[in-house]
């Protein structure tokens, strides 16, 4: 009687499955299979001529391949979310330990909470577009390092590739940072208050609690802060595409992975599109498998030291 009650109830769990696998099956299953399906064609606009879809195998793939282009948008890339990511995650374990901690009894943490957050609540086009405006030659910012004489003439920031990129990465540090710190705050508030007492008690200093009990303990969480930034990383596209109106400029340092696939998918070039996509679903797995793999070998090792 008991184990036919049990079947009864795990059969509600399936139904209220239903829903969520149709959607899944539809908006991204489906979509996933037509782009690998695509990549091995032909299938592109030339003038007002359609071309394909003709079979041609693994040819989309040699073509991004052999021209060089795909490394270098990976590695601007990559460089743009490492530039953001660091300070981000610095100042949200910096932001998350100072509110977590009762010892210093923070007034007003509700309101800094909510003005912490606030950025990642705005579009990333309006804040591109408030950057463009600020840098801009004739903007704001130039005109207040003019009259401080810090520089005599106006700085294009959008001409040199160490501030397109830093524009970049700031941005995207302001966007995201609020999320980090409620995610890693969660992670805190989440850890036996004992451990810090018994901590306290031996004499430990805060920054010896920090690094030796917060910091591990909150390992789970940071491996999926890393995991879902880098996948947002390797998808950047609205903040350097309006920046730079699209052209990755200068010399197509800013240009992004997503926004070269964009280009192709603009000119209808399918084909080429989908190899693209196809490629970046497997560096994405790559990359998040070395990080989880990475902190799991540290665990070994720690635990074989013990």
């Amino acid at each position: 009687m008991k184990k036919s009650n049990v079947v009864k109830y795990n059969k509600w769990g399936y139904i209220f499955l239903i829903p969520f696998l149709t959607v899944y099956g539809i908006f991204q299953l489906v979509p996933l299979i037509s782009t690998v399906y695509n990549s091995f064609f032909e299938n592109y606009r030339s003038g007002l001529t359609q071309i394909g879809p003709n079979f041609i195998g693994v040819q989309n793939y040699i073509s991004i391949f052999s021209t060089g282009d795909l490394w270098k948008y990976f590695g601007n890339t990559m460089i743009m979310w490492v530039l953001g990511f660091v300070p981000q995650i610095l100042i949200s374990l910096l932001l998350g330990a100072w509110f977590s901690d009762p010892s210093l009894r923070l007034k007003c943490q509700r309101f800094f909470k909510t003005v912490i957050y606030m950025p990642n609540l705005i579009m990333a086009s309006a804040f591109a577009m408030l950057f463009f405006t600020l840098f801009a030659t004739t903007g704001p910012i130039n005109s207040i390092l003019q009259q401080l004489g810090i520089i005599s003439q106006p700085y294009e920031f959008m001409n040199h590739v160490g501030s397109v990129r830093g524009l970049v990465a700031a941005m995207n540090c302001l966007m995201w940072f609020g999320n980090t710190t409620i995610l890693l705050m969660a992670g805190m508030m989440g850890i036996d208050p004992s451990l810090f007492e018994a901590a306290s008690v031996d004499g430990a200093t805060a920054t010896q609690t920090f690094f030796k009990i917060t910091l591990p303990l909150l390992k789970p969480i940071l491996i999926y802060v890393m995991i879902t930034s880098l996948i947002g990383g390797l998808q950047m596209f609205d903040v350097p595409q309006i920046l730079t109106n699209g052209t990755g400029d200068p010399m197509r340092t800013s240009m992004t992975l997503i926004m070269y696939l964009n280009k192709h998918l603009f000119s209808k070039n399918y084909g080429i599109g989908g190899a693209l996509s196809v490629f970046l679903f497997i560096i994405t797995a790559i990359l998040s498998i070395i990080i989880f793999r990475f902190s799991g070998n540290r665990d070994a090792v720690q635990k074989k030291a013990k």
